[in-house]
């Protein structure tokens, strides 16, 4: 189980540094064409979403993987579970339920982490 966290915690770590780097570094108009949803939120506010997922993405290995305040790990994870709660929210609105199908799959693997280390996987 403990490689089995590892590998989701590696996927997901990739995902959300790919995706915080995207929204922190590139203009809102640039974003609009791959990601609709942006058009709804101010520069500011998708920057400050990409920041969130790139911390959380290091968040889900540096800790670990260092041994410095392994508690952050499953913390992370917590708080992608809650970006993706937010995210589908987002998504319920604009009436896309691909999207939302994706953040549930995002959400459980988020939780799914973040119960392993808290719980019975815990450093």
């Amino acid at each position: 189980m403990n490689f089995f966290l590892w590998t989701v915690q590696a996927v997901l770590a990739a995902m959300f540094a790919m995706a915080g780097v995207m929204k922190s570094t590139q203009p809102k108009d640039k974003l609009v064409g791959r990601l609709p949803w942006t058009a709804d939120f101010s520069q500011a506010t998708v920057r400050f979403i990409g920041i969130v997922e790139f911390a959380a993405a290091l968040g889900l290995i540096l800790p670990a993987a260092t041994g410095i305040a392994p508690v952050l790990t499953p913390l992370a994870a917590t708080g992608l579970v809650a970006v993706m709660v937010l995210a589908a929210i987002t998504h319920a609105r604009r009436k896309e339920p691909g999207a939302i199908a994706f953040n549930a799959v995002v959400l459980v693997l988020a939780a799914l982490v973040a119960w392993g280390r808290f719980g019975p996987y815990s450093f």
